[in-house]
């Protein structure tokens, strides 16, 4: 079994900081592409940030400039940097991994059970 547990979330002032952080933990062969999607109420979810296992970095563009996305790769975590947040940052933030478990199995993505994040204005 392969879970992904998230952390990190909470209420924060508007201009303020939070840092997420996610773990892959179970039977787990080889991890590529990691991310973050968030999804607001009455909105479709939608992708923050992803990190690939080289570490090159793609950011939706309503944060660039403003998170950071990052990875370990012998800890099979990935992390999300949140500055300068916004009320419209306001969402249910949910962790992603595109695994593969064992050798033989094809390629799935996983998905946690995502951490709130609450701006205040």
């Amino acid at each position: 079994q392969v879970r992904l547990v998230e952390s990190g979330g909470g209420l924060v002032q508007a201009g303020g900081s939070l840092t997420l952080s996610c773990v892959a933990s179970g039977t787990i062969f080889r991890i590529n592409d990691m991310g973050w999607h968030r999804q607001a109420p009455g909105k479709q979810r939608e992708l923050v940030a992803t990190i690939t296992s080289g570490k090159g970095t793609n950011y939706a563009d309503s944060v660039k400039g403003r998170f950071a996305i990052s990875r370990d790769n012998a800890k099979n975590t990935v992390s999300l940097q949140m500055n300068s947040l916004k009320p419209e940052d306001t969402a249910v933030y949910y962790c992603s991994a595109e695994m593969q478990r064992r050798y033989y199995d094809s390629t799935r993505n996983y998905w946690g059970q995502g951490t709130q994040v609450t701006v205040s204005s």
